[in-house]
């Protein structure tokens, strides 16, 4: 019988056996490739905990703080946060800024009636603003911004050195020069040599000289020309220390500006104070026609 079946059925345990070792060894291959992917894993998920770790312990920079939003704001948009730094950038300009821009325009006299007109609409009646208008005859011709002081007096006062002459009363000046800062009057005095000749001129600022010094001035000998600041020259008119019987011109230094492009006018304290200069008794002048205006 077993040479009928041959050897192969001795062979068939050993055949299983043989199978049975590959597949032993196929699993434990397995085993091992599955425990090295989890140890893997457990590795990548050790390392993405420390650096989580690190992160929140980490403090953030200056630049993530500014980053952050705000604890209790809501962040705006960014069409909204484009918009802000827009308006941001955006500055306001200047006046000297658009001054320097603008071209010059001399003055003119409607520039002053309109400027009394202003000042003084809330403050009078009806009747009293009628005796504050200034009749467009009592204004000289006005400088276009091609003379220069010397040149302009010389054309509105063509008869200078004749009434220099015959000019003898005390404590009142034949023309009177306004100005914006007692800086600007020396400027001012400087360019009167071309005109002035042997004419007097007196200071009439504040800066550096008490007005007594100023009255004892007046008083003492005959002024042709003075210069100053509207403060100062009312001043002396409210202490009786000038008169305006022998006042024949008074000019404005109306087109001339400082170091921030503004005009005597352009100026809130200047201004108001040359409003109150012509209620002085200058309005009154200039409607009787004894007083003429003029804007340099």
């Amino acid at each position: 019988m077993g040479d009928d079946l041959g050897e192969e059925w001795w062979h068939e345990p050993e055949q299983q056996g043989g199978n049975s070792g590959e597949s032993s060894e196929n699993e434990d291959m397995i085993k091992e490739s599955s425990a090295r992917k989890r140890k893997q894993q457990d590795s990548s998920e050790k390392s993405t905990k420390q650096k989580s770790k690190g992160q929140s312990n980490r403090r953030p920079s200056s630049v993530e703080k500014k980053n952050q939003p705000s604890k209790g704001f809501l962040t705006p948009p960014e069409g909204e946060k484009e918009n802000t730094k827009k308006k941001r950038k955006r500055k306001k300009k200047k006046i000297s800024e658009i001054l320097a821009q603008s071209d010059p325009k001399p003055g003119v006299p409607s520039d002053l009636q309109r400027m009394l007109v202003q000042h003084f609409e809330n403050k009078r009646t009806v009747i009293e603003m009628e005796e504050l208008m200034l009749p467009d005859a009592c204004f000289l011709p006005s400088n276009d911004l091609t003379h220069t002081l010397s040149s302009y007096l010389k054309e509105i006062c063509p008869k200078w050195t004749k009434l220099c002459k015959n000019h003898q009363a005390k404590k009142s000046p034949l023309l009177l020069l306004v100005c914006s800062s007692a800086h600007r009057a020396l400027e001012l005095i400087k360019l009167l040599t071309a005109f002035n000749g042997n004419s007097k001129v007196l200071k009439l600022f504040a800066k550096h000289i008490k007005i007594k010094e100023q009255m004892k001035s007046l008083e003492k000998g005959v002024i042709h020309l003075g210069v100053g600041t509207p403060a100062r020259i009312k001043a002396l008119i409210e202490q009786d220390g000038l008169t305006l019987d022998s006042l024949k011109c008074l000019i404005f230094d109306w087109n001339w500006r400082d170091q921030k492009l503004r005009r005597m006018m352009e100026i809130p304290e200047v201004k108001k104070e040359t409003m109150e200069l012509l209620k002085t008794g200058m309005i009154a002048a200039c409607r009787a026609g004894t007083l003429k205006l003029g804007l340099f």
